[in-house]
């Protein structure tokens, strides 16, 4: 099933969950290593793959929250508390906003701090918005890297999350994720505070 129900996730939410869930945790190890462990003379190539794959990861999420606009979320298991809730969807739409401003600030960056970061796997040329400035480049890599260490938090969170839902509440947030099934007898969707992973 292509599209969400009020009780599972469709064929297309999943791969979206799945693609950006890797993609992200993978950037934001490759963004720690670039800096860290990279010698200096190199660190050019990867961030440019860096730059490359972030462009990638802001795209998708666009389409994933189009996605999710024209589809219904999923109501919460039966027994879910106010709490549980709300903390859900505090924690996954921190995670879409998050990830959506790291990667504009990673691509304010690339044009401030060198033209040749747009160069799409050198295939074609990425429009900047930020024009050749040196301190600006420094302010949005500044924001960049740290807003990343707050994105880890978020993702680190939301396993927790998955967790303790599967192992201690033993419902079926976790299995409907990854299978698109859901239990019957959830309540309708429309509640305040749907969780959305």
């Amino acid at each position: 099933m292509l599209r969400n129900s009020t009780t599972g996730w469709g064929t297309l939410s999943r791969a979206f969950h799945g693609i950006l869930g890797i993609a992200v945790i993978g950037m934001l190890a490759y963004g720690w290593w670039m800096n860290h462990m990279v010698a200096k003379p190199d660190k050019l190539f990867h961030r440019s793959i860096h730059a490359d794959i972030g462009y990638v990861i802001l795209l998708l999420m666009v389409l994933r929250l189009i996605w999710r606009g024209l589809n219904p979320v999923p109501a919460p298991p039966d027994g879910s508390r106010v709490w549980e809730r709300a903390l859900a969807h505090v924690n996954h739409w921190a995670l879409y906003v998050t990830t959506i401003v790291v990667a504009l600030l990673g691509w304010a960056h690339s044009g401030a701090h060198k033209p040749d970061y747009a160069d799409w796997f050198g295939l074609f040329r990425v429009p900047q918005f930020t024009s050749e400035n040196k301190d600006n480049a420094r302010f949005f890599e500044h924001w960049h890297i740290w807003l990343a260490y707050g994105l880890i938090g978020l993702v680190a969170l939301h396993f927790v999350a998955a967790l303790y839902h599967h192992f201690i509440k033993r419902d079926r947030v976790v299995a409907r994720m990854m299978t698109g099934e859901g239990k019957k007898g959830s309540p309708p969707s429309g509640s305040r505070f749907v969780p959305h992973a």
